[in-house]
């Protein structure tokens, strides 16, 4: 059997399966139960440290 036959049918068989099974892995994992704070933590990190607006002489300088 030639190389390429033999990778495209594992491709469209087992390859297919496991990326399927994956992908629903991830969709459960994002979806479980307890994990909606996480992921409002993660959405608002732009937004910690919004505090005052940046220095217009110098925005790249750090403040103190």
């Amino acid at each position: 059997m030639e190389t390429y036959s033999l990778l495209r049918q594992f491709a469209d068989s087992w390859a297919l399966l496991v990326l399927f099974v994956i992908f629903l892995g991830v969709i459960v994992w994002v979806f479980r139960p307890g994990s909606r704070a996480i992921h409002r933590d993660s959405a608002n990190i732009p937004f910690r440290h919004d505090d005052r607006p940046a220095d217009d002489r110098n925005p790249t300088e750090t403040r103190k």
